[in-house]
């Protein structure tokens, strides 16, 4: 047995296109019969007018006057009023004396009889219209007084049957429904033109298809975490979601405002401006770093542009923190290398009777390493921050880089706030020694990087003035220097600008160059600042400025 074919409910456009048909033949039908009731008014006021006319012409003739006071006045009448009827147009014309008695009539044998109508207002001496039916048939007609020295003499009565009025208004009436039928044949051709247009523009879809379809859309836009801009032709916001929004840092309503007053870095607005596509291009927002994605929206013309957006904040800082892991992967493994390079060389002096030396050996070296760890062991007791600096101390070695301390520094352990993250810190600190720890090696006197991490309200070391690192409020400071060439003073503006690199381009490929940025990023997210100075070995210095009062006020009242 077949399955029952479900059909499919019209589409929207062949809704409307009904609708229109519809409703523009009840406009035609009642245009046509507001015009066809109007032309029969005017066609029985116009036959009114003209029975009116002739009969007043003729009761005003002093031909008709004569005849009436002739002894038979139907024999001098007739002839005239006949020809009075050919010549005005009228279907007949009776002159009758104030009795009603007819003198005159189309018909001779009706001549005598009695006027089948009313004559009382015109023996008071007025004209009057009326629609009667008489032997003709019903018709319009006027009837007169003949008068002399202010005496009815006599009546006058012409009239026009209301079949020939209907003859008449026939004609005009197949004039206007041969228009009516014009204007309806003209409407129903633009209203199917009009839906071939929005039935492309629907794509064939009914009323229940078109809402669905938008309430899947605005779930959609809610419910996708990326970022989703689109432009109009004239690169104005046409819609944003919630993920766009907050990627690009927008408030209020942008909807209908241009792309350059948005706010945005220039580069992100240069390239939302782009005419061609982009791919997977890489840009910094305020607090973010998000990727980039735009097509153009064409259909014979340029209708608008359709951009993603990625977040690519996290990615990179996880990034960087698989890249710290590696250099700790590869400074262990260096490490262990070289220790074993020391115990062959502690067990070759054994083996050769030098236990005393081979004793002072291994001490010195087992010193050394020991040293720098109980130094940022006691100076720095975060243990995320902590773990960072012999990490990053390791790493600095295996490139010839010495990694110091500044005397200054101290941070103990539970004085950062909950609200401060720690991979915000590991952003910081780590990106700032890994372009120092690049920047010193090679350099002509001693390769050294400066670390000095405290808490303070300034850079007064002591910690004793209010807010200082004795109560934890005021501010971390975070101070990276180092022995390297520094920065030029042209380039000071540039540091913090995504690709800015040292490195040639071809030394620095996708994806390099954003260390600065990213720190820059961290320290805004956390309400701080970075500033670029002169270390003094002469090279780069860094100070990052993190709030603390303000976080820690939010739990315990400052």
């Amino acid at each position: 047995m077949p399955t029952p074919r479900i059909r499919r409910p019209r589409s929207l456009a062949g809704q409307l296109f009904a609708m229109q048909i519809v409703l523009v033949a009840l406009v035609v039908a009642g245009c046509a019969v507001f015009t066809y009731l109007t032309d029969r008014r005017q066609a029985e006021e116009a036959a009114r007018r003209q029975v009116t006319t002739a009969t007043t012409a003729v009761a005003a003739s002093p031909a008709v006057r004569a005849a009436v006071r002739s002894a038979d006045p139907a024999a001098a009448l007739q002839p005239y009023a006949e020809q009075v009827r050919r010549d005005t147009g009228v279907d007949f014309v009776t002159i009758m004396s104030p009795g009603g008695i007819r003198w005159t009539h189309p018909d001779p044998a009706r001549i005598g009889e009695r006027f089948i109508g009313h004559t009382a207002p015109a023996l008071d001496g007025r004209t009057f219209s009326e629609t009667y039916t008489g032997t003709l048939g019903p018709s319009v007609r006027a009837v007169a007084p003949v008068q002399e020295h202010d005496t009815v003499i006599g009546l006058v009565s012409a009239g026009i049957t209301v079949d020939v009025i209907s003859a008449r208004l026939s004609h005009q009436v197949a004039a206007l429904f041969g228009m009516a039928a014009g204007a309806l044949a003209l409407g129903g051709v633009g209203t199917y033109l009009l839906n071939l247009r929005l039935r492309r523009h629907t794509h064939g879809m009914n009323a229940k298809e078109l809402s669905r379809m938008h309430d899947y859309h605005e779930a959609a836009l809610h419910a996708v975490r990326e970022g989703l801009l689109m432009l109009d032709g004239r690169r104005c916001v046409a819609l944003v979601n919630d993920g766009g929004r907050e990627l690009l840092g927008l408030h209020g309503e942008v909807v209908g405002r241009h792309v350059t007053q948005l706010g945005l870095p220039a580069s992100l607005t240069d390239a939302l401006m782009a005419p061609g596509p982009r791919v997977d291009e890489v840009h910094l927002t305020a607090e973010r770093i998000v990727v980039v994605n735009s097509s153009p929206v064409s259909s014979g013309e340029r209708r608008g542009t359709i951009v993603t957006l990625r977040d690519h904040t996290e990615l990179l800082s996880l990034s960087g923190e698989l890249d710290s892991v590696r250099g700790f992967a590869e400074a262990l493994r260096s490490q262990a290398h070289e220790a074993a390079n020391r115990l062959h060389a502690v067990v070759s002096l054994i083996e050769l009777g030098r236990a005393e030396e081979a004793v002072e050996f291994a001490t010195a070296e087992l010193e050394l390493a020991q040293a720098l760890t109980d130094r940022v062991v006691a100076a720095v007791g975060e243990p995320v921050l902590a773990a960072l600096l012999l990490g990053k101390a390791a790493q600095a070695n295996e490139h010839g880089v010495e990694l110091v301390l500044t005397d200054d520094t101290r941070l103990d352990d539970g004085l950062l706030p909950a609200g401060l993250p720690a991979r915000d810190l590991v952003t910081i600190l780590g990106n700032l020694i890994d372009n120092a720890v690049e920047a010193a090696t090679g350099s002509r006197s001693t390769a050294r990087v400066t670390v000095t991490v405290r808490t303070g309200g300034g850079d007064d070391p002591g910690g004793d003035a209010p807010g200082s690192a004795g109560d934890g409020r005021g501010e971390l400071l975070l101070r990276v220097g180092d022995s390297g060439p520094g920065v030029a003073p042209e380039a000071v503006d540039e540091v913090f600008r995504r690709g800015w690199s040292t490195k040639s381009p071809a030394a620095t490929p996708h994806g390099r160059g954003l260390g600065l940025a990213l720190v820059q990023q961290a320290a805004r997210r956390n309400g701080g600042t970075v500033t670029l100075g002169r270390s003094p070995a002469g090279g780069a210095e860094f100070t990052v400025r993190l709030p603390l009062c303000t976080r820690i006020s939010e739990g315990v009242p400052a």
